[in-house]
């Protein structure tokens, strides 16, 4: 029977419609190897020109969840939603994605030219729109210059944004990248992370990027998406992730906090306390604090900073103090840690 005009919607309109509205929507997502959960009940939204990092350690999910958005594989369940659109049954072809990965994959024999022109052709663009579409994109990703040069006369650098000018070029409605920066040298990689996020902003296309590497995640996204054991764990901007974790596992992993029982820091509750090295000084501050008692283990030198690593009897914690600050205590001294209270955050074990 149709509805009246004014009805409400049904409950099935309104999550097409939200659908319609984003560009990647993942529900119920899972994969399974035999016996082994490699993804299990993963659900995500993404909003077209949003920048998101997926992030986790080896095993987590994340280059597997990477596959089924790309179609090498295909889910045991749940559906892959791309503008609207269900792609959980398509091959990667008829997706309407661009892939970067950490080996580049640039056709050796081709210029950087013809590189990007490759999958232009492949859409069946004349050579004349071919032409303008690669020097346009070369131009934007800074290497209108080296258009004639092979992929072996350039940097490693330089052909990481061929490789991206190349997956842009025929305008997909997601870029996916698994790893692309890590063959690079750290110095190199930091580069590049400016250099991607640029290129995000000029083309404001939706980037779904994979990494192991925390910096990054937080130098490159709009959002970080924290995977663990096949599942999604935290999901928010990265200063909300950094300073606020919602549970131990993510500030263990991304937020680099200490995790201690809260009786070990003389508070009552039932959860787990973080607080980060940074938060931890040797002089007593005016607002509310916890004092430990301590013993210096060991000092490690990290150049701009010295871990200090510090033992009450009960727990081990580590503080961070700025190099330039002076401090000169030996390990084996006995001396007092304090911690703000409002720096302390209550956490999940889960």
């Amino acid at each position: 029977m149709p509805r009246c005009r004014g009805a409400s919607p049904a409950k099935g309109d309104l999550v097409m419609k939200q659908a319609d509205n984003t560009a990647l929507s993942l529900r119920g997502l899972s994969k399974h190897f035999r016996s082994t959960a490699a993804l299990d009940d993963v659900s995500l939204q993404v909003e077209p020109g949003e920048f998101i990092a997926l992030l986790g350690p080896s095993g987590s999910g994340k280059t597997t969840l990477l596959r089924l958005l790309a179609g090498f594989d295909l889910p045991t369940s749940g559906t892959v939603m791309i503008g609207g659109r269900d792609v959980s049954a398509l091959p990667p072809g008829e997706r309407d994605i661009g892939m970067v990965f950490q080996h580049y994959a640039l056709f050796p024999h081709l210029t950087v030219r013809r590189n990007v022109e490759y999958g232009l052709r492949m859409h069946g663009w004349s050579r004349t729109k071919r032409k303008e579409r690669a020097e346009e994109l070369l131009g934007m990703v800074k290497l209108g210059a080296l258009a004639d040069r092979s992929p072996q006369q350039l940097s490693g650098g330089q052909q990481q944004r061929v490789a991206i000018a190349r997956a842009l070029a025929y305008e997909p409605k997601i870029l996916l990248m698994d790893e692309p920066l890590g063959a690079l040298d750290r110095t190199l990689r930091v580069e590049m992370a400016e250099e991607i996020r640029r290129i995000h902003r000029s083309f404001g296309t939706t980037f779904v990027y994979v990494t192991h590497d925390r910096d990054e995640a937080m130098i490159l996204a709009d959002r970080i998406v924290i995977m663990h054991n096949g599942r999604i764990v935290a999901n928010d901007e990265p200063e909300a992730l950094f300073v606020r974790p919602n549970n131990e596992f993510v500030a263990h992993f991304f937020a680099g906090m200490n995790v201690v029982p809260p009786e070990h820091l003389g508070l009552s509750g039932s959860g787990p306390i973080g607080f980060s090295p940074a938060a931890v000084t040797f002089s007593q501050p005016d607002e509310p604090h916890v004092v430990l008692e301590c013993r210096m283990v060991d000092r490690l030198f990290f150049g701009e900073r010295i871990q200090v690593v510090l033992d009450t009897g009960d727990t081990q914690f580590v503080a961070h103090v700025p190099t330039l600050a002076g401090f000169d205590v030996e390990p084996g001294t006995t001396l007092a840690a304090y911690i703000s209270r409002v720096r302390l955050v209550s956490l999940s074990s889960h």
